[in-house]
């Protein structure tokens, strides 16, 4: 599987019942076989405030790419596809669990995080095995 790109974005009250501004949306962008394909994955914007307990990171906002800060909300769907391979096949996944947030993000790996955001950025693939972990 190779990943093309990554996006992420904090949603916006499109009414004023409506309760978006609670969540984020993370996508990334895949060549599974010869067919692009795009996880989106919504999950519950406190998982920000909270990234320190989950992973090796102290905020949302995780590095510099190229003089470009990269959000928490960019890298979910991609650390989501890697560690749940399975959801290849899916076009949307929602997380509101804070285990199965946490579970992006097993091993405290800063450097390899930024290495794949650094591959996608700066050349414009990265080569994901279906592998967890």
């Amino acid at each position: 599987m190779i990943i093309t790109s990554i996006a992420g974005k904090e949603l916006e009250k499109s009414k004023s019942n409506s309760p978006e501004e609670f969540f984020n949306r993370s996508e990334v962008t895949f060549l599974d076989g010869k067919i692009e394909k795009t996880l989106t994955v919504l999950y519950v914007r406190y998982f920000d405030e909270k990234i320190s307990e989950f992973s090796s990171f102290e905020t949302e906002e995780l590095f510099e790419v190229e003089g470009r800060v990269i959000h928490l909300r960019e890298v979910v769907a991609l650390l989501a596809l890697r560690a749940y391979p399975e959801f290849a096949k899916r076009h949307r996944v929602y997380i509101n669990d804070e285990g199965q947030f946490a579970s992006l993000f097993k091993v405290k790996e800063t450097e390899t995080v930024k290495k794949m955001v650094q591959n996608i950025m700066v050349e414009g693939r990265l080569e994901l095995n279906g592998q967890k972990g």
